[in-house]
């Protein structure tokens, strides 16, 4: 886990609010990094966390990892916390918003969640080497009615969606119906109730680093919406 304060210094800034990273599965806290310098220039607190994504189920890497990073970053702050996510992420926090409901969540950009599962997990699921790779979690990441993602619900929250188009692994993308990011179709990245999506020429594992997704997962935080 790091925290980093504002780089700026003017009052308007440093009142931006605290963020949250949350990084991918098989991914580390290194992965947003530069995600965490982009908010951080722009006057936002934030708090890239770095937890097991392969050792455990998402129930318990969200509350026996996650909610004690952010109370270790934040405190019991009482106002609301924005998050940005990737991938696996984004799941978990849903997963906070259902089962942590102290931990008030503000506005939240989700770059390529796996919000209705994916087709990659249903055919590959069971294979050892998958698991291996990808842990207990992953293997909860499928697209049956019984599946994590589908029984989280809608947002609850102020919620953006960016998701990419383009794919570096095209084995994958012959199991997922319609365009992908190699790992997610575009259809399945989208949530009920959530204010915005946005589609972009990005892939799966380096969406975040992209200037043009940090550049409008900023103005969702600041606005609401993205930039059209």
């Amino acid at each position: 886990m790091s925290i980093s304060s504002p780089l700026a210094h003017s009052k308007e800034q440093e009142s931006a609010g605290n963020v949250v990273l949350l990084h991918g599965l098989a991914r580390t806290a290194g992965s947003m990094d530069s995600m965490e310098k982009h908010l951080n220039k722009a006057g936002y607190k934030v708090c890239n966390i770095d937890y097991p994504s392969r050792k455990h189920r998402i129930e318990n890497l969200t509350s026996e990892f996650v909610v004690p990073e952010i109370q270790q970053c934040f405190g019991d702050v009482l106002t609301p916390l924005h998050f940005v996510t990737h991938s696996l992420g984004g799941i978990i926090v849903r997963q906070l918003a259902v089962e942590h409901q102290q931990i008030k969540i503000g506005r939240v950009v989700m770059l390529s969640p796996p919000n209705q599962g994916s087709e990659v997990v249903d055919k590959l699921g069971t294979w050892g080497l998958f698991e291996w790779i990808n842990g207990p979690a992953g293997k909860q990441l499928g697209t049956t009615e019984d599946a994590i993602p589908n029984q989280l619900g809608p947002a609850t929250f102020e919620l953006g969606i960016i998701t990419g188009n383009r794919s570096i692994n095209l084995i994958l993308s012959t199991l997922i119906p319609g365009p992908d990011d190699g790992k997610v179709s575009i259809k399945n990245a989208r949530l009920d109730g959530m204010q915005d999506f946005l589609v972009v020429e990005q892939t799966h594992p380096f969406i975040m680093a992209n200037d043009t997704v940090q550049s409008q997962t900023l103005h969702f935080l600041q606005n609401g919406t993205f930039q059209h």
